[in-house]
């Protein structure tokens, strides 16, 4: 029988965390981008609003996300990931040897005793 070696999935491996990192740092510069925007249109729009408070609010709390989801990697617990070390299958229990023949029987007869 050929060697039944499961190659493990690209899929099922979790990511680099150069990919990772690259992942969170845009993210985290494109919450910042919203920041900055939220920021110029408190100063630029004019009149000034209950709109003007929000862009105000936002400005303000987006760096706390930003920096919370930047920090939040991913899990890696949620793959799958198989393990590319190929484990050795323990061998089947011995099945259990039953003598299905059968035993010698000594038969024994008695008769009157010749001399």
């Amino acid at each position: 029988m050929k060697n039944a070696r499961q190659v493990p999935a690209v899929t099922s491996l979790p990511q680099s965390p150069r990919d990772e990192a690259d992942h969170r740092v845009r993210r985290y510069v494109l919450t910042m981008s919203i920041r900055i925007a939220c920021f110029a249109l408190m100063v630029l729009v004019q009149p000034y609003g209950w709109y003007t408070w929000v862009f105000g609010v936002s400005a303000a709390v987006l760096p706390y996300i930003a920096v919370v989801f930047a920090n939040a990697g991913s899990d890696s617990t949620e793959t799958g990931a198989e393990s590319p070390v190929q484990e050795l299958a323990a061998p089947g229990p011995t099945p259990i040897e039953t003598d299905t023949t059968t035993p010698p029987v000594f038969t024994i007869h008695e008769g009157p005793k010749d001399r």
